[in-house]
């Protein structure tokens, strides 16, 4: 996955010493691989055209995926779980970059999601958008430079949580370890997560209606 989905570093080779966290950084390196290959967001990050589109893309996702999570299923292991929802983010950055709410709203949404109807499932989606929050900050650079785009004037989605990233990054950690203990609950989160990228994928190279 690129960078402003995933982090390099989060999605590497398994930790000899096990646990969920590892095992979804194996398990779903090679998506990592495919999607970022697939979307090339630096290419993508030349004009603000090119990056709003983006940003659309990812929104369409993002509401349908955070519609079809039950909160119930998460905020028990995840108490935080609405400060880390996605869409807040996206509808101030297309707002910053011209959009109206109006024309947000209305945009497409994907229709093919991850399967989410337990909490490791839906654990293992949020792992995907979770890693994202690490990679965009490695993007921050490239659209200041690129596009003169910051955190404060469209770029908020790539600086999610702000100074805050390491500790909320650990807090998903943590909630992930406790959660996914039992083998079939780790089964869960790593399907889940797979198919998120393999969903996302899809949806960001389609073409827009």
């Amino acid at each position: 996955m690129s960078a402003s989905v995933g982090a390099r570093n989060c999605l590497s080779a398994p930790d000899p010493n096990g646990g969920i966290m590892s095992e979804l950084r194996h398990a779903t390196w090679p998506c990592h691989q495919r999607l970022e290959r697939r979307i090339d967001v630096r290419a993508r990050f030349t004009s603000v055209t090119q990056y709003r589109a983006y940003l659309e893309r990812m929104w369409g996702f993002c509401v349908a995926l955070e519609r079809a999570l039950d909160p119930g299923l998460l905020t028990t292991s995840l108490r935080d779980y609405e400060a880390r929802r996605k869409v807040p983010l996206l509808t101030s950055d297309l707002a910053q970059l011209g959009r109206s709410l109006e024309e947000v709203t209305s945009l497409p949404r994907c229709e093919r999601l991850p399967g989410c109807g337990n909490t490791a499932a839906a654990l293992g989606c949020v792992y995907v958008f979770e890693g994202a929050t690490l990679g965009g900050r490695s993007m921050l650079p490239l659209v200041a430079s690129n596009l003169g785009i910051d955190a404060g004037h469209g770029a908020a989605f790539l600086a999610s949580y702000g100074a805050h990233v390491g500790s909320m990054w650990q807090g998903f950690r943590s909630a992930m370890e406790i959660s996914c203990v039992e083998p079939a609950e780790r089964a869960r989160a790593v399907g889940a997560a797979i198919e998120t990228f393999e969903c996302l994928g899809s949806w960001l190279c389609e073409s827009p209606r």
